[in-house]
């Protein structure tokens, strides 16, 4: 394991490759799964206070979820997550011509109507935070529905944590980022 600032990183982590591949998996992880995606405290604030501008940006369907429900929802543990429309898709997922489903949030972000891009969650994404008492795990996700993403970054040979760096400096901050990649090239050294 790797341990930075109050974090934990697994190690199946530093070795893992993946690269979002969305034309093979069709943005399967804003469709599929028991509950929405994980929100923190910070970004409901935000959701709400942003959420007249991503409006125009949302299927009808996410529409009437938000107004019904508000920008967020409980999973089974009690954890803040988006809502979902009829118990399936992410309220915030849109789907393009091909069929891929897209997230309305960042659309917004992406023409500048909104500063906040998406739930950190999600932009991390295969990695999941779990929040204990002294730290944080930082955990590599393995679902079935990422295949093509591990695939496709095996082909590419990019590690996880490269295809990451955006998201993680947005998370922890780039020193943290920093300190992550040499952890890893010291144990990649020592073997």
């Amino acid at each position: 394991m790797i341990i930075i600032d109050n974090t934990i990183v697994s190690d199946d982590f530093k070795s893992a490759c993946f690269v979002c591949d969305l034309k093979a998996c069709k943005g399967a992880c804003c469709v599929e799964g028991d509950a929405g995606a994980p929100l923190d405290e910070e970004e409901i604030s935000i959701l709400e206070d942003e959420i007249d501008h991503i409006v125009p940006f949302m299927r009808e369907e996410g529409v009437a979820e938000i107004k019904r429900a508000g920008v967020f929802d409980f999973d089974v543990a009690g954890h803040y997550v988006t809502p979902l429309v009829n118990g399936k898709e992410c309220a915030f997922a849109v789907f393009n011509d091909d069929g891929i489903a897209l997230c309305a949030i960042e659309n917004a972000w992406k023409e500048g109507k909104t500063k906040f891009r998406k739930p950190v969650s999600c932009h991390l994404y295969p990695v999941r935070l779990s929040k204990y008492k002294d730290f944080e795990a930082v955990n590599y996700h393995q679902w079935h529905i990422c295949r093509p993403a591990v695939e496709y970054g095996k082909s590419l040979n990019v590690p996880a944590y490269v295809f990451l760096k955006e998201a993680l400096v947005r998370k922890y901050g780039e020193h943290y980022y920093e300190q992550l990649v040499k952890q890893i090239q010291e144990k990649k050294a020592k073997k």
